[in-house]
């Protein structure tokens, strides 16, 4: 069984932080549970363009307010709290925080390992090990 406190995390090796998020990892590709589990802080005003196209990941809003663009189709959907989006296609997407920041509670598949930044296209780069 695993058990962690999200305060225990912050300020440690699982707390990886980028232009416009903080991610605490909670479950890495090293906890064997075949996907990873993060709360992501995304402050209000930011503005991310995203690709995971070496990852599915699913997002759930537990606080605070923002929007997600979907590029292909040029759609905008409202993020709040209680709001889950799902990126099954690998979407490309820009992520814009609100007038608060948006807490986020996030899983990708496959598991991240833990450092992952993202590259020039908004990806987290495949784990080739």
């Amino acid at each position: 069984m695993i058990v962690r406190d999200i305060k225990d995390l912050i300020g440690t090796e699982r707390e990886v932080q980028g232009p416009g998020w903080t991610s605490r990892r909670m479950l890495l590709k090293k906890d064997g549970m075949g996907f990873s589990f993060h709360e992501t802080i995304i402050p209000a005003g930011a503005e991310l363009h995203l690709w995971y196209k070496y990852h599915l990941e699913a997002v759930y809003c537990v606080a605070g307010n923002g929007s997600i663009e979907d590029l292909a189709t040029g759609e905008t959907h409202q993020i709040y709290d209680g709001v889950m989006y799902a990126l099954n296609e690998h979407d490309r997407h820009i992520l814009r925080g609100g007038t608060e920041d948006m807490r986020l509670i996030c899983t990708f598949n496959p598991p991240v390992t833990g450092r992952e930044v993202h590259d020039k296209d908004g990806a987290y780069l495949p784990d080739e090990s």
